[in-house]
């Protein structure tokens, strides 16, 4: 298998908005979903982009804290989705905003976030699980190399970050037993761009967390099922998701992605995830459900 060249610019040709005429809600930005192999758009696309332009509609003062969605139809690949931002408040503390995005003139995704302005206060977090090294654990490319396919070849190179899987990956088969649990560090292929300010930089490590989140959130839920990705008519989708944002943090420095499945039931399943940073502060945590139809 032919690795292709290891860039992160897959992820900022996902967020890169083009601002439109608003149409249904206050403002309104144009995105364009980015190549996967298989039919449908990938879902952190949508995440990120709507972080994005919720983003952009609010002042510098303050920062997300909490984005929740629904995934409504699948979206086209490499093609524009329009999303709609409306401003539903805007506090001395917090502002509210809604955004749905539109393709082919239908509502494909809906989210909400809220947005802090930072204050001072107790700080409490649990402990980060202690994990081996990413350096001495498989990238990807290690993992897959031989093995042909455009599935193979976008899981090596193609998702903009390395992705290192403790106790092992499932790609094409379940390493490390059915467990309900899992971690993966995450870094960045690329150091990511520096932008004008320090809250315009922190944004932007805000929503390559969102938009990385979703590659392995459903991972926990298909080793307990005893399942991996190339698992002979495995059907999944996101159905909904939640992110809260602690800490400001960088996703171009290693990243422990610790996930577990919580519940599965009715072809659903529900999974939790925690990002911590190399020294072990807590950046975001997600919970997410997906369908997953074996």
């Amino acid at each position: 298998m032919a690795t292709g060249t290891l860039t992160s610019q897959t992820f900022l040709n996902a967020i890169a908005l083009t601002a439109v005429p608003a149409l249904i809600h206050d403002e309104a930005y144009e995105a364009t979903t980015q190549y996967v192999p298989w039919p449908k758009a990938y879902g952190g696309d949508m995440v990120a982009q709507a972080a994005a332009a919720m983003m952009h509609s609010v002042d510098t003062d303050r920062s997300l804290h909490s984005m929740h969605s629904y995934f409504m139809r699948p979206v086209d690949i490499g093609s524009t989705v329009r999303y709609e931002v409306e401003r539903l408040r805007d506090g001395r503390g917090y502002s509210t905003r809604s955004v749905r995005g539109y393709q082919n003139g239908k509502a494909v995704y809906a989210a909400m976030g809220s947005f802090q302005v930072p204050e001072d206060g107790p700080d409490f977090q649990p402990e980060a699980p202690a994990a081996v090294e990413p350096e001495s654990l498989r990238s990807a490319a290690d993992v897959l190399q031989g093995i042909e396919g455009p599935a193979a070849g976008y899981w090596s190179s193609g998702r903009s970050f390395d992705m290192r899987h403790i106790p092992g990956p499932v790609y094409v088969e379940l390493e490390g037993g059915a467990v309900p649990q899992q971690a993966i560090w995450v870094k960045a292929f690329d150091r990511l761009p520096e932008l004008a300010d320090d809250h315009a930089t922190a944004d932007l490590h805000r929503a390559a967390l969102a938009y990385v989140c979703d590659y392995t959130i459903l991972e926990p839920l298909l080793r307990v099922n005893g399942l991996h990705w190339s698992s002979p008519g495995l059907t999944t989708a996101s159905l909904d998701h939640s992110m809260w944002f602690h800490r400001a943090g960088r996703a171009d420095d290693w990243v422990l992605y610790a996930q577990e499945a919580v519940s599965g039931q009715s072809n659903r399943g529900l999974a939790m995830g925690r990002f911590f940073d190399r020294q072990g502060r807590l950046l975001a945590t997600v919970a997410q459900e997906g369908m997953i139809r074996a």
